[in-house]
């Protein structure tokens, strides 16, 4: 069986050929204390989903006072020191959401959420909890003041014997139907902030990068399909990771029915460039592969619905004289490199060479 510390070991080595189930890795890569960067601070009201994930975000930042205020009047627990005194030997929690189902009544909307957990204590157990919470928002055209934003009326969760995933609940108990929600797009999401908490949650204008996460259905076969079989499609999402001086780099998932949701590795070659008395800025002798590497994100990417591949354009230098590019081509349900131009000379001139070539007829 799979643990969180061969999860690690895999993530760190970037092996591109297992796709990990999405709760496995949900649950397993925030959590390796060794791999694990501070938890970012997220604070959002704008859905009882987001409302869920930012109170766990509060406990799991041990800053009860913001978890205890995204209840209403009915808390908890007696005060503050029991709510924080509850979570003393927790150490982390996971949190997925399922579809939502709402209703209205006396000026307010009710919201009815499905919810699961994992909390890993710090003596290295684990226990999953699953339930509903309900949350509730007066009409805010019509509230005076003091505010009162959305927030958490009451919550329940039992223990669970079965993994998170598998103990999220459909919908809750005397509620209205869920709301249709696209769950690879929530998952997809989770697992990109999951994965990457390095990465820019703000495009370069401002606007949240998360919100503008590209999306993109790929027809396919494989190769050993017969004519008969019917078409297979799989999904395609790009994230904004960060800009630089002069390059934007994207992270990428992919589901489809076969493999489930994972993040999509690059296959690089690693190179050997020699350059005249050792010095970058003469003449280039030679630019040999001796290698390849696997990466999570790309520099300056573009998905080409027509062609179904991925180029990159990675600029050494902000004059672009300098660079590298890739183009990953989607065949039998992955990128595979088909292209790789390097343009290792600081000339002041454009004068790509291509190193690598499948993707040009002879």
């Amino acid at each position: 069986m799979l643990c969180c510390r061969d999860a690690a070991e895999i993530l760190d080595m970037r092996m591109t050929t297992l796709a990990l189930p999405t709760a496995f890795l949900l649950n397993c890569v925030s959590n390796l204390t060794a791999y694990a960067q501070e938890t970012r601070y997220i604070d959002d009201r704008s859905s009882a989903a987001s409302l869920i994930q930012s109170f766990y975000n509060a406990i799991n930042r041990q800053e009860y006072a913001r978890a205890w205020d995204y209840f209403g009047d009915q808390k908890p627990a007696k005060d503050l020191d029991a709510f924080a005194k509850g979570y003393e030997g927790t150490q982390q929690v996971n949190v997925i959401t399922g579809s939502v189902a709402s209703e209205g009544a006396a000026g307010s909307t009710f919201y009815y959420l499905p919810v699961a957990i994992v909390a890993f204590d710090k003596g290295g157990g684990e226990k999953v909890f699953a339930g509903c919470y309900t949350l509730r928002l007066a009409n805010p055209a019509i509230q005076g003041e003091p505010f009162r934003p959305l927030h958490i009326e009451k919550g329940s969760l039992k223990p669970s014997t079965v993994s998170y995933e598998e103990a999220l609940p459909k919908d809750c108990p005397d509620a209205p139907a869920p709301e249709q929600t696209d769950t690879v797009l929530s998952d997809v999401r989770t697992l990109f902030d999951t994965m990457h908490p390095e990465c820019d949650r703000h495009l370069p204008g401002g606007d949240p990068a998360n919100a503008e996460v590209e999306q993109y259905r790929i027809p396919y076969r494989y190769s050993t399909d017969a004519d008969g079989d019917p078409e297979r499609t799989a999904r395609l999402f790009r994230f904004y990771c960060g800009t630089g001086a002069y390059n934007e780099s994207h992270v990428y998932y992919q589901h489809d029915e076969d493999e489930g949701l994972r993040e999509v590795q690059f296959a690089t070659p690693e190179l050997d460039i020699r350059y005249e008395d050792d010095n970058s800025d003469e003449k280039v002798e030679s630019v040999s592969i001796i290698g390849y590497t696997a990466t999570p994100k790309l520099i300056n990417s573009f998905y080409d619905e027509g062609s179904h591949s991925i180029t990159s354009h990675g600029k050494w230098r902000g004059v672009g004289d300098a660079s590298d590019s890739g183009t990953w081509l989607f065949r039998n349900g992955e990128f595979t490199l088909v292209k790789y131009d390097v343009d290792a000379s600081y000339d002041g001139e454009i004068n790509p060479e291509t190193v690598l070539d499948y993707d040009t007829a002879p």
